[in-house]
């Protein structure tokens, strides 16, 4: 094995490529701080719907019912999390971190008033549940955006990104109009 030989480049040229590829690690990271402070927002949303229900489960008081509106309400709120992440993440690397970001915050707002709504009648966590299918809808639109903006790219040499995030950055305020 060729003692000089490291990252595919010579010894002489290794600080320099290893700089390189640093660089644009950093570039890579630094793009992406939004989309990691929302996922571990939502990961204390998470950790507060369980004690919730912990809460309700050694609740002695507690009729059968209320546990079961809170059961459900999790149940629901984690079958489309998956989805919320797969999306929010998609969005922010293919498109732009920074709409995908706020929209995820709203995202967590929604699905924290349609938990709490759910706790109520079943009727009240209905606009939350209507709000939260619109700001996975507006995510996987920038996805598609995001992605097709890459083929042209890719493909036609055509790059719309600075355009296309002009106009998620402006239609992600949109998203707070009920």
């Amino acid at each position: 094995m060729n003692k000089n030989f490291a990252f595919g480049c010579e010894k002489d040229q290794h600080p320099a490529a290893l700089t390189k590829v640093m660089d644009s690690c950093k570039i890579a990271v630094e793009n992406i701080y939004l989309l990691v402070i929302v996922t571990l927002l939502s990961v204390l949303q998470n950790v507060f719907f369980v004690q919730k229900i912990e809460r309700e489960c050694n609740n002695p008081h507690s009729h059968a019912s209320a546990f079961e509106r809170v059961s459900c309400a999790n149940r629901n709120c984690m079958d489309t999390y998956p989805t919320f992440l797969a999306v929010m993440w998609c969005a922010g690397v293919c498109l732009s971190q920074t709409p995908a970001a706020f929209a995820g915050i709203i995202y967590l707002l929604v699905r924290q008033k349609y938990f709490i709504g759910y706790l109520g009648q079943t009727s009240q966590s209905t606009p939350g549940f209507l709000f939260g299918k619109r700001i996975i809808s507006f995510l996987c639109l920038m996805c598609i955006v995001g992605i097709l903006n890459h083929l042209l790219g890719s493909y036609f040499g055509q790059n719309y990104k600075e355009h296309m995030e002009t106009i998620t950055g402006a239609a992600s305020a949109l998203l707070l109009i009920p």
